[in-house]
């Protein structure tokens, strides 16, 4: 089933500030972050003709986020610039005067960072991305995760010197809780989904993503014509739709968002008109998308740029690492995680359907790009779902 956006506007402009974090300039800004990191590389755009040919498009290429930064999820270009963001503002607030990147291993800058504590909830990657962030700049991290993220996942954590707290209850629970003890203890939360209230460093986190997108259409021969991407909170959907956006005004892409069936946040907004929070059903081996509350600002942009709205289950999602794993004819082998092929399993679902593909006008001469937002996270979880040794 797609729920299609009949509010949504290849002529809707986005507010200003969304616009402003969103659109070509930022992700500048962002390009000039990662080149100062070290190490950093591109991650790949593969080419998948064969798998394309028996979807019956024309082309269809996976941007994999597996490889970034040596996190394994595209969320390493989240959380970390954030915090980097927030450790130069707060130098040049002390310093009174403008700090810059190159600055950010001085002991001057250092020693700012040194008082500063970063916290955050997390299904895993996002904690991951924040606790580098801080081991980069020599701040402290504090990060919460729920009662169902692995062992592995935690002690990915805590490889990066974050002290981690359990919390009882999901994923928007330890959110609850991260923001309440954040507040008592003057921490500084670095969340990627927002609230009344907070949405600047949501949007912060969600100016990182655009590296994603930015470096793929640098890569590709022509614009893509679909692009499918998968959401928990919706961030990095509304990074990509509104760069995307902004990039080709009314030429862009069809948008399509994909979600978990038992934690569809954001097709329960587009259902309503506002987000809030759905209840908890059965967990999802898609755990990174396990979310109940559509985060405010990413709202703001899919409302209003996101053509489509699904939803796949675990099933189609698991059969998706499978089918990367082991690719068809030459394509090459690509390692996905639970959640990161979850976008491609949308796309395997619409092209397999004459009337969702009428609906979304998807035709054997669309050109269609996808992400995979995670490698193999969790490496013993992968096995167990795929069989194969993790790369």
């Amino acid at each position: 089933m797609v729920l299609l956006n009949h509010h949504a506007s290849h002529n809707t402009a986005l507010d200003a500030v969304d616009a402003e974090a969103l659109g070509g300039d930022a992700a500048q800004r962002v390009a000039a972050f990662l080149a100062w990191r070290d190490p950093h590389a591109e991650t790949p755009l593969a080419a998948l003709p064969d798998l394309a040919a028996a979807l019956g498009v024309a082309a269809l290429h996976v941007k994999d986020e597996g490889k970034r930064l040596g996190l394994g999820s595209f969320k390493a270009l989240g959380g970390a610039y954030a915090v980097v963001l927030l450790v130069l503002e707060e130098a040049t607030r002390q310093l009174g005067r403008p700090v810059a990147l190159e600055e950010l291993h001085s002991p001057a800058v250092r020693a700012i960072a040194a008082g500063l504590v970063f916290a955050c909830a997390t299904d895993g990657n996002h904690g991951r991305s924040v606790a580098q962030g801080a081991q980069l700049v020599g701040a402290r991290a504090v990060i919460f995760v729920h009662a169902l993220v692995s062992q592995n996942r935690i002690d990915a954590i805590a490889r990066f010197g974050a002290e981690v707290r359990r919390v009882d209850g999901n994923y928007d629970e330890s959110v609850d809780e991260a923001t309440r003890v954040a507040t008592r203890e003057g921490w500084i939360p670095v969340s990627d989904t927002s609230w009344p209230g907070y949405e600047r460093i949501p949007l912060m986190v969600m100016q990182g993503y655009t590296a994603m997108i930015h470096e793929s259409l640098q890569r590709l021969d022509a614009p893509p014509t679909h692009v499918f991407v998968q959401a928990g909170v919706g961030g990095v959907a509304a990074a990509v739709a509104g760069h995307l956006a902004l990039r080709f005004g009314d030429r862009r892409p069809v948008f399509v968002v994909v979600e978990p069936q038992s934690a569809a946040c954001i097709l329960e907004a587009a259902r309503t008109g506002v987000p809030s929070r759905i209840p908890h059903e059965a967990p999802t081996v898609m755990a990174m998308l396990e979310c109940c509350e559509a985060s405010p600002v990413a709202w703001r942009v899919l409302s209003r740029v996101a053509d489509g709205f699904m939803t796949v289950a675990d099933e189609e999602a698991v059969a998706v690492m499978n089918r990367l794993a082991r690719p068809v004819g030459n394509d090459p082998a690509i390692v996905a995680g639970e959640s990161g092929g979850a976008g491609l399993a949308g796309l395997v679902q619409v092209a397999g359907n004459p009337a969702l593909r009428a609906q979304l006008g998807l035709n054997a001469a669309a050109r269609v790009l996808v992400f995979n937002t995670e490698g193999a996270t969790d490496p013993a979880r992968y096995l167990e779902l795929v069989g194969l040794a993790a790369a």
